[in-house]
């Protein structure tokens, strides 16, 4: 399996999928139609989830991200729960906000409270 990566841009995160079961989204997440900026990302998963490592790590460092983005990351995670619930990897959700951004913070834990995925919540 081939790895995802996309480049981050003015109003879009870098993504970096790794099928070694290393997933990073970083930066700015404002696209235009996240729906079809977040495509690939879903393929991708879809493909992944046929055959993940046993341990999956999501790493979520976003400085910012609108509403339609949310929904996008939330779609993520509903794709991670089901490979956690049924034992096929050992998913976890490593979500960094700096150190002032409570907005952030509080975000990473309305997500904890939402989806059924270990949630650790990091300041770097």
């Amino acid at each position: 399996m081939e790895t995802l990566s996309i480049q981050q841009g003015i109003k879009t995160p870098h993504i970096n999928f790794d099928a070694s079961g290393v997933l990073e989204i970083s930066g700015k997440s404002i696209p235009e139609n996240s729906i079809d900026f977040y495509k690939p990302v879903y393929d991708w998963l879809d493909a992944y989830a046929q055959n993940p490592q046993a341990k999956t790590e999501l790493k979520v460092q976003l400085e910012y991200f609108n509403t339609s983005s949310s929904k996008c990351l939330l779609d993520i995670f509903r794709k991670l729960e089901p490979l956690h619930a049924n034992g096929k990897s050992a998913v976890t959700v490593n979500w960094l906000y700096e150190e002032d951004d409570e907005d952030i913070m509080e975000a990473g834990d309305d997500y904890k409270t939402i989806v059924k995925l270990p949630f650790v919540i990091s300041k770097i």
